[in-house]
């Protein structure tokens, strides 16, 4: 009678999608490791660009502010979606125009405040393909917080922006900010070509042209990224043996081949701007609800599901086939393909000859 309990989503998961909650727990739980492990295991925590919430937070913004003059900030509202409402600004007035909100009447202003947003630095070196800047959406699945127990799903894209990169040009939202919504409304978009490539391709690029030893340890730094920023939220987010959710993480590359995190979304957006994109999803939730596993047949023990891989079991997990998962010895290597090849069908396929040997459960 339970079973359709789990499908269900984690009490507060919506709070791990905010901007500014995320930001802070980052920040809290990098001062954690700091106090508990050092810095250098900190230092692991180093993948979000500079951020403050206003208007809350705004005179700390304005100190930093003032000791980097001359860099690109990024205003995020916190509750929108769709890349509705951001905006990029180097001169402090931009922010005292936003903060006045000049369109609205002083009896407004009294009883109405100011939208909540997020001030980020903005990376202006963002790593380009055909001059074109691009950010990546990879998709995680959490069946269980505690213990932490996450899937990383091997498909996803990068999203391009439709105009070449270029600082000059602050407001041009078609140079700056990637979201499908937005690019698809530029003049000259064109929506048999799209503005999106699946991550296996983009994978491919990055070794051809930077070789397999540096594009390993930038997905390996992503890696980082998911389970760190999972374990900051961990001890906050009500679990619940019943639920699940599926995350969308946005990722930025610059030039360095450093993966920044900008978002995570929850329950992201399926909806399709292409064919590829659309059989990209229906894969995705299919393969959703077999690691879910309502029907009960699979073990517990699997390490890869369709086209999603555990890589976090309460630890890491290896991609061997072995019981133990150590980071202690020198050759372990997380069980994550991102960017790889994906033949779920085949998986599946043995999946589910061996689940159809299991002796049925008691009733």
């Amino acid at each position: 009678m339970e079973e359709h309990v789990r499908i269900c989503h984690f009490r507060n998961h919506y709070e791990l999608t905010r901007k500014n909650f995320m930001v802070k727990n980052l920040k809290r739980f990098r001062k954690q490791l700091e106090r508990e492990s050092g810095r250098l295991e900190a230092a692991k925590c180093d993948f979000f660009p500079k951020t403050f919430e206003l208007p809350s937070e705004y005179h700390l913004f304005v100190e930093e502010f003032r000791r980097n003059p001359g860099i690109t900030w990024i205003m995020k509202p916190v509750a929108r979606s769709q890349g509705k409402g951001i905006f990029l600004f180097r001169k402090l007035k931009d922010i005292i125009e936003w903060k006045k909100d000049g369109s609205r009447t002083d009896e407004q202003k009294d009883e109405i405040p100011v939208e909540n947003y997020v001030a980020q630095r903005y990376i202006e070196n963002p790593y380009l393909i055909g001059g074109r800047k691009f950010d990546l959406r990879v998709y995680v699945l959490v069946t269980s917080y505690i213990p932490l127990r996450a899937w990383l799903y091997r498909d996803g894209f990068a999203r391009f922006s439709n105009t070449r990169f270029t600082l000059s040009s602050i407001d041009d939202q078609y140079i700056h900010l990637t979201n499908v919504a937005i690019q698809k409304t530029a003049p000259d978009y064109d929506p048999e070509k799209g503005c999106k490539w699946m991550i296996q391709q983009l994978r491919q690029y990055l070794t051809a042209k930077h070789g397999p030893a540096a594009v390993e340890t930038l997905f390996q730094n992503m890696d980082n990224i998911f389970i760190k920023s999972l374990q900051s939220v961990q001890k906050i987010i009500i679990n619940d043996k019943h639920c699940f959710e599926l995350y969308g993480y946005d990722i930025l590359l610059d030039e360095d081949l450093k993966p920044w995190l900008l978002e995570v979304n929850a329950s992201p957006s399926l909806t399709a701007s292409s064919q590829e994109d659309y059989d990209l999803k229906c894969r995705l939730l299919e393969d959703s609800l077999h690691v879910v596993d309502m029907e009960g047949r699979l073990t517990g023990k699997e390490k890869r599901v369709g086209g999603f891989d555990l890589m976090w079991n309460d630890g890491p997990v290896s991609r061997d086939d072995g019981q133990l998962d150590s980071v202690s010895n020198g050759t372990f290597m997380a069980n994550t393909h991102l960017g790889c090849i994906n033949d779920r069908k085949k998986n599946l396929r043995q999946l589910m000859k061996t689940a159809s040997k299991k002796p049925p459960t008691a009733q």
